[in-house]
């Protein structure tokens, strides 16, 4: 051992370590996103997958269809899907925000893992509650485990190890975003109904009930700015606490058709709960007397009090200024990650074209260049547009991995502008019939905004610098 630590040696200040790739200097043709390299099957044609069931003979809806046509997913397996590199990317912008979120109510993140222990849920009373939607296993030695659906029994184990837990390290916030597992009986509508997903799941100890209360609104007012944020219609309404448990629970729903949640929302916007929590049939607004409207929704988001349903169980206790044990007063918070990304597609959506929310598109933009053998391109629109690609690049350096360049100059620019719209792009630059004139003129589609405009290279960048990427 001595003899092979004296032949290593330190490598020089500077040098680059085999295996370490460079970080690229300037921007360049080699930089460039070209759309024909992406994996991401394409299937806009019309048909395809717009039957009225998926590969996996599992009833679809509008974000399911436009998903699979636009290679965001894959059917694996009835209720499974692999997420392709857009849907993954969009994925993990949203993390971002969901992260800035939950660090700014004093989360802190972790990471506890999938297979959790029978004998906790034993003790909880779930792992005969959850019934047949709970993944059993056990190991080679006859251990027995669930793939958690939540963690509330891992997190307060966790949390009961810490022996010397003080009330001044409370109120104590732990977040995760991982993949849970549900064995659902009917998966249904892709990634709104599915056997695994992505869940981000948040668990808070406080030293009172008031505490953990004023910790509810809290984390409830981060919902709130989230969806605000990613500009998405969402109501709060009162719900059932179910398998979980507790004495207060909201959710978190943006109203959809498809939605399998039946809510009533007072139009003063006073009250609004799920039908399944009415005591018999309440048609009226209990603050303001006004007749009930009732709609569909989407669960995007669950929130918890829990009390000591969970800490009485494992013994989670904190000492108090008197150096007293007490049981911590916890809640759960769940928000479906992959689930909003579908959902936000299924409201934002027109029935052929994605629209994402701008925050978590994928790629913000698409460059469009002339059709092969045009006259744009003999003017050297194509030599333009790059130009104008890496200029943006090097100006707004946040959008250089945000920016797709439409290779496929075979086709119409108005064949890959139709494709661009149905991929939901945010922004399209195309290198149309002015970009001859002098100087050359850039049309540019604002896919949310509905708006067509026509600007130099300086007035792209400058459009385009009020463009947000988390």
């Amino acid at each position: 051992m001595g003899a092979a630590l004296r032949g290593w040696r330190l490598p020089a200040p500077g040098a680059r370590r085999r295996g370490c790739r460079p970080r690229h200097g300037g921007p360049g043709a080699g930089r460039r996103l070209l759309l024909s390299q992406l994996f991401q099957p394409l299937n806009l044609q019309a048909g395809g997958e717009a039957a009225g069931e998926g590969r996996s003979g599992e009833p679809t809806c509008r974000s399911q269809r436009l998903m699979l046509q636009a290679g965001l997913v894959h059917p694996a397996g009835p209720g499974c899907y692999c997420l392709l590199p857009p849907t993954v990317r969009a994925m993990e912008k949203l993390v971002r925000v969901v992260d800035e979120e939950m660090r700014a109510v004093g989360g802190q993140k972790l990471n506890m893992p999938s297979l959790c222990s029978a004998e906790l849920w034993r003790a909880s009373g779930r792992w005969d509650r959850m019934g047949p939607e709970l993944f059993r296993l056990a190991d080679r030695h006859g251990k027995g485990y669930c793939l958690g659906p939540t963690h509330e029994e891992a997190v307060t184990e966790l949390v009961a190890a810490q022996s010397g837990l003080s009330y001044k390290q409370l109120p104590l916030r732990l977040y995760q975003v991982t993949r849970k597992f549900r064995d659902e009986p009917k998966p249904r509508f892709g990634l709104l109904r599915s056997r695994e997903f992505y869940m981000k799941d948040m668990y808070t100890f406080d030293a009172s009930e008031e505490a953990a209360r004023q910790t509810y609104d809290l984390v409830c007012d981060a919902y709130r700015s989230l969806f605000h944020c990613l500009g998405l219609p969402f109501v709060k309404v009162r719900a059932a606490t179910g398998s979980i448990g507790g004495t207060v629970s909201h959710e978190f729903q943006l109203p959809a058709d498809i939605g399998e949640d039946r809510l009533v929302v007072c139009p003063g916007g006073h009250f609004a709960a799920n039908v399944e929590t009415l005591n018999g049939e309440q048609t009226s607004c209990p603050t303001c007397g006004e007749k009930l409207t009732e709609t569909r929704g989407i669960e995007v988001g669950h929130t918890f009090y829990l009390g000591t349903k969970y800490s009485s169980v494992s013994n989670a206790v904190f000492y108090s200024p008197e150096n007293k044990p007490q049981l911590a007063e916890m809640g759960c918070y769940g928000l479906g990650v992959t689930r909003i990304l579908a959902a936000s597609i299924e409201v934002l959506s027109t029935e052929d074209s994605i629209r994402w929310p701008s925050l978590i598109a994928p790629y913000q933009l698409c460059f469009i260049p002339p059709k092969r053998g045009s006259k744009e391109e003999e003017e050297e629109g194509a030599v333009l547009l790059e130009r104008v690609y890496d200029d943006l690049a090097e100006a707004l350096p946040h959008l250089a991995g945000d920016s797709v360049l439409d290779d496929r100059t075979q086709l119409t620019i108005g064949k890959r502008l139709k494709d661009a719209k149905k991929l939901g792009y945010p922004y399209v630059v195309i290198a149309g019939k002015r970009v001859c004139e002098d100087p050359p003129v850039f049309e540019v589609w604002n896919q949310n905004a509905g708006q067509v405009l026509f600007l130099t290279k300086e007035g792209v960048i400058e459009l385009l610098s009020k463009v947000q990427v988390p």
